[in-house]
């Protein structure tokens, strides 16, 4: 198993959303110029971090997305099930061919 490009976009777009004042709104459109990410993949990507409550998406006049809460209490392992989805801890993502429960790799348990 590996981290797809999707969670490397998400990280990314959600270092710029925590870049702004607590609260801030963002039009995934900025995020994405901002990030220099792609502006479709993206607003799937939030799609999904806004089902699992990483981030609020605000509809009317004041549309975009903001992070549902501070960011240093946002935690990669949520951000990554939301993205790759509950198994992603279940196997590794370091030496994927080698690791397993009968012969673990030096970071197995940690991971």
């Amino acid at each position: 198993m590996r981290l797809r490009r999707e969670s490397e976009y998400g990280l990314e777009g959600l270092k710029v959303l925590a870049r702004q004042r607590e609260g801030g709104i963002m039009l995934v459109q900025e995020i994405a110029s901002a990030g220099d990410l792609p502006e479709y993949f993206l607003a799937k990507i939030f799609q999904k971090l806004s089902r699992r409550g990483v981030v609020i998406s605000h509809r009317g006049a004041v549309r975009g997305y903001s992070l549902a809460r501070p960011a240093d209490t946002i935690t990669v392992r949520e951000i990554l099930e939301a993205i790759e989805g509950q198994g992603v801890f279940e196997q590794c993502i370091f030496w994927p061919a080698q690791c397993s429960q009968q012969h673990p790799c030096s970071l197995h348990h940690r991971w």
